[in-house]
């Protein structure tokens, strides 16, 4: 489909390319304005930085979604959390949790998958 982008999981994962997929995602999502004033970095905190509403939060990880796939379990990942680690999210974190999801075989994440 033209404008989707689907992530290759044979691609090799960089915390780098994943941290620039990220920051056009949060532009899409907050708008190209507000982003163009801030410097968004692994150290950027969603809420205290990006001052980024709830249901923004949403829009990025259904976005997040759309573009890499079911494997980073966006939603899961989020539900691990207490409500104070959300509100103090980095973007690095949200970086280092899709890259670590890709790096994994998808039969290895689920329970009964791979064996050794």
């Amino acid at each position: 489909m033209p404008g989707q982008t689907f992530h290759d999981p044979t691609a090799a994962v960089h915390a780098d390319g994943v941290l620039a997929d990220v920051r056009t995602m949060i532009a899409e999502v907050i708008g190209e304005d507000y982003v163009s004033e801030a410097e968004i970095d692994a150290d950027t905190a969603f809420y205290a930085d990006l001052e980024i509403e709830s249901i923004e939060f949403i829009a990025l990880g259904e976005a997040l979604q759309v573009h890499y796939g079911d494997g980073i379990d966006f939603p899961a990942w989020i539900a691990t959390m207490e409500v104070d680690e959300i509100i103090a999210m980095r973007v690095g974190q949200l970086v280092d949790h899709i890259t670590a999801s890709l790096s994994v075989p998808a039969d290895a994440s689920r329970p009964g998958g791979a064996r050794g």
